[in-house]
């Protein structure tokens, strides 16, 4: 049965727009009056998959976040919609699939369509001060109106006081350039690994296809030790939840960004590379330690905080609430894509239930093995090159520098978790297989996925001559009695200040503002892949 989603909703949204001004736009999607809002918690780490001891894993060394799984509940079955973060992080701040926005070839500055917004906005809109330490890598720049701060001073601590919160804070120290670094135990964001938590890489447990040897051990070895440097951080944020005396009044999420920082892992969409650890913490809802075995997609989160925060989800969000009031069915498949990897133009896409991957490779004539420059920085890679170059892989080594690939792979992820055994040809798996093609083709079809369309004619679509536009002045209509904002220019955000200078706090236009008379008023918007407006000011009153 396919997923449940609208498709004239979706052809509305792909081809055309309703022009709409901030103050209207938002006001569709405030909560209703005398609803709870609860505060929200996001921390994310870079770059690890479930390795973690709540899921099982044995060598890693994650005592904090293990307790928080205690405490809430584990999903066993949460992925991200890319292997690599810039294209995963526009999924997430949208609700919308990368293939569909555009945002899906690494290290692009994408036009999503007008009416895509980053969905803290409307949790502004509805009161809630949101805060963003500090990463943003959204394959556009962060519209202003995004957030009340964005920095690595952002915190929940600087709101309003009894004002409800979202407050994300990104843990870097796991990603993947941490790994190699020239000395692994060296300190790295502030935390250092114990001498007695640290991993031996004589007890790492390598997945099958890569060599067994002591450089990719260590490899191993380092990534593990960020995650307990990781680990460390996360129960700094805990503890500061505590001291506040807000841990019985937050939801709190902990998530990786996609799969671990390690060849065949991070930029593909092995399960490797897209299965990630999330554990969702809500006092006197979620059962402790409990585990949901729903399927979980990135494109998920950003409506599934609104759902919890009694926000109406917006209509165009491809994303499906999974908690809170606007809770959608289970999901039947997650899907993801694999497009251009910094220098190295590729074109995968997936489709997974709850024990099959299915994956179409729209370029099979290209080796798994292309070059990417930054990728080849790791020892892991370089290694597993070598060895290659003299002969010496063996088994499932050997896979990842075939010189094509297969049109189709097909996996049992329970039987095969590493996805080496491709059952694609095998007689017994026909039916599997054509049903999770066809899902393929409706899911393409349905979201308008943009990957078969030239990086540069899609840019030239996006943005002509590669020239950003400009948005609009904002309008300011005024009388002694309210201020009313609009812009020309379609899918535009407005934010306004009454304060003077660079430092000033822009908050967001939601609809119309009653300010005392002679009050001096700025406006500024903003619509994703534009430059900003000049600012409009006005005297009220």
């Amino acid at each position: 049965m396919p997923e449940q989603t609208s498709r004239p909703t979706r052809r509305r949204f792909l081809q055309s727009s309703t022009l709409l001004t901030s103050g209207l736009l938002f006001s569709q999607n405030l909560p209703a009056a005398g609803g709870k809002q609860p505060n929200i918690l996001w921390i994310s780490a870079e770059d690890i998959s479930p390795d973690l001891g709540c899921y099982g894993d044995s060598y890693a060394t994650s005592p904090n976040i293990d307790k928080l799984a205690t405490q809430g509940a584990r999903f066993a079955r949460c992925f991200s919609v890319a292997g690599v973060c810039a294209p995963s992080r526009s999924a997430i701040i949208t609700g919308m699939y990368q293939t569909t926005i555009g945002t899906m070839h690494m290290r692009s500055r994408a036009v999503p369509p007008p009416n895509v917004h980053c969905f803290p906005e409307y949790l502004r809109a509805a009161g809630y001060y949101c805060t963003n330490n500090s990463k943003t890598d959204y394959q556009f720049e962060s519209p202003f109106t995004a957030w009340d701060e964005s920095s690595g001073e952002a915190h929940w601590r600087n709101r309003k006081k009894a004002q409800p919160f979202f407050a994300v804070f990104r843990l870097t120290v796991s990603h993947e350039s941490s790994i190699r670094m020239p000395d692994s135990r060296q300190e790295r964001g502030g935390d250092r690994v114990p001498p007695e938590m640290r991993h031996d890489p004589a007890k790492a447990q390598l997945p099958p296809y890569y060599p067994d040897t002591p450089i990719v051990r260590k490899d191993w070895a380092t990534y593990h030790d960020t995650i307990t440097a990781m680990d460390m951080q996360a129960a700094d944020l805990l503890r500061q939840l505590e001291d506040d005396g807000l841990a019985d009044d937050t939801i709190v999420f902990f998530w990786g960004d996609h799969g671990r920082g390690l060849p065949r892992a991070k930029r593909w969409i092995y399960d490797s590379g897209i299965q990630v650890p999330l554990i969702v913490r809500w006092p006197g809802v979620l059962e402790p330690g409990s585990v949901e075995e729903d399927l979980v997609s990135f494109v998920d989160f950003g409506p599934t905080v609104l759902s919890l925060a009694g926000v109406r989800v917006p209509e165009h969000m491809q994303g499906r609430p999974f908690l809170g009031d606007q809770k959608a069915p289970p999901r039947e498949y997650i899907y993801a894509a694999r497009d251009r990897m910094d220098e190295a133009y590729e074109l995968i896409r997936a489709v997974r239930d709850k024990r099959y991957k299915y994956l179409r490779n729209y370029m099979p004539e290209v080796t798994y093995a292309q070059h990417i420059n930054y990728m080849d920085e790791m020892p892991t890679m370089q290694e597993w090159r070598r060895l290659h170059a003299e002969g010496k892989l063996e088994g499932p080594q050997k896979l990842f520098f075939s010189e094509t690939k297969p049109v189709e792979e097909l996996y049992d992820t329970d039987a095969d978790p590493h996805e080496v055994n491709n059952l694609a040809d095998s007689p017994d798996h026909q039916e599997v297989l054509l049903r999770l093609r066809t899902e393929h083709e409706r899911w393409r079809k349905e979201t308008n996925d943009l990957g078969l369309i030239p990086e540069p004619e899609l840019m030239e679509r996006m943005r002509p001559g590669s020239k950003y536009e400009t948005t609009a002045t904002p309008q300011i209509m005024h009388d002694r009695l309210s201020v009313k904002i609009t812009c020309a220019t379609e899918g535009a955000s407005i934010g306004y200040t009454t304060e003077s200078g660079e430092d000033a706090h822009w908050r967001l236009y939601s609809g119309e503002l009653k300010l005392k008379p002679g009050t001096a008023l700025r406006a500024k918007a903003i619509r994703i892949g534009f430059n900003e407006s000049a600012e409009a000011n006005a005297v009220v009153g």
